[in-house]
């Protein structure tokens, strides 16, 4: 019986068991909820269910969380601004794929490098002021998350009138760019679940097979220690926001293939919230250092099934971010050290309670 609970409590101090309880914990609501929830189907030759939904839906997501990941691990702060910058990168991606039926304005390829740079050149100024200028990561990045929006406006205008209206959504009349949100040609899989897939692989392996992995866990850790080893923190805090803002890119490529259009005001909204619920409920700290890609990646699936299984019940989308923010404050209240703390100390009054009784 010692042993058994011993292996029990092993189990429950390993990284990922939060997430994966709390995966399973959103999955078995959803079947209460839902009783048909695990039925997959092909409907028009593709997979259609609520499974395949959630990890469809999940895509841009699990893409923000892994940059998140890398953000909260090396800079112990937050990017805020993903939600904003995903809508900047896709009013730049369809401001020049232009709205013609006979074609793109430009090349494909070009609207996504340029859709990347623009979440690139954002990720730039984000750890600029983090990691030259010292910035609380938070207000640092309250400047695009206020910002950002309007930039993206500013770019999705239109003449109307004679007039130059900003804030206009601009739609791409080309059917193949729905392929990058939608499914591929006889491929029952939808097309952001490989880009989620393929992302998260490449990041996994050059974290894991580079020295870049130990470098973050090291500079989050202590950046005094990091320095005095030899590591350049600013630039490691900088990269870690580079990289967040090219995820927020692709997010924002992605997110404007799903409705092929940009709109300023809904694309990426509150998905900073999600993003930074997803780290924390992947079992990483949001203090800094180590970090579980996987966790993540789970903790982004299990988000899109908790706002599944909300819907069911009937809660509206204006309602869904302070469920989502509850369950924020109830995951940063059980890593705090001070309830930690608490815990311990009441284990060990309880020793000594029962050492008295005998």
């Amino acid at each position: 019986m010692t042993a058994a609970k011993t292996r029990f409590k092993d189990i429950v101090r390993m990284q990922l068991f939060l997430p994966i309880f709390a995966l399973c914990l959103m999955l078995l609501v959803n079947v209460i909820v839902t009783p048909s929830f695990f039925n997959i189907s092909i409907k028009n030759g593709v997979l259609y269910g609520y499974i395949v939904d959630i990890v469809n839906r999940s895509s841009e997501l699990i893409i923000l969380a892994v940059g998140m990941t890398l953000v909260v691990a090396a800079s112990k702060g937050t990017d805020i601004s993903v939600g904003a910058v995903m809508a900047v990168s896709a009013a730049v991606c369809v401001r020049l794929l232009g709205s013609s039926y006979d074609g793109y304005a430009v090349p494909l390829a070009l609207a996504f490098i340029a859709a990347m740079g623009a979440g690139v050149a954002c990720g730039a100024f984000n750890g600029f002021l983090v990691a030259k200028l010292r910035i609380q990561p938070m207000v640092a990045t309250l400047i695009l998350f206020t910002a950002g929006r309007g930039i993206a406006q500013l770019i999705s205008a239109r003449e109307i009138n004679g007039r130059l209206v900003p804030g206009q959504i601009l739609y791409v009349r080309v059917e193949d760019f729905k392929v990058f949100g939608g499914f591929l040609p006889h491929v029952v899989i939808p097309t952001p679940v490989f880009f989620a897939a393929g992302f998260v692989t490449v990041t996994w392996f050059v974290l894991n097979r580079t020295a870049m992995g130990l470098y973050i866990k090291s500079v989050g850790i202590n950046q005094k220690a990091g320095r005095l080893v030899g590591l350049n923190s600013a630039l490691i805090i900088f990269f870690a926001y580079l990289f967040a803002g090219a995820c927020s890119g692709l997010a924002g490529f992605i997110a404007s293939s799903r409705i092929y259009s940009s709109d300023a005001n809904n694309i990426g909204l509150y998905m900073e919230l999600d993003a930074i619920l997803a780290v924390a409920l992947g079992g990483n700290s949001l203090a800094g250092g180590k970090f579980s890609l996987l966790g993540s990646v789970i903790g982004a699936i299990t988000i899109q099934a908790l706002a599944t299984g909300l819907y069911a019940m009937g809660v509206t989308a204006d309602q869904l971010p302070v469920y989502k923010a509850i369950v924020v404050v109830l995951i940063v209240a059980i890593q705090s050290e001070e309830l930690r703390r608490w815990r311990a100390a009441w284990r060990i009054r309880r020793a000594a309670g029962k050492e008295v009784a005998r």
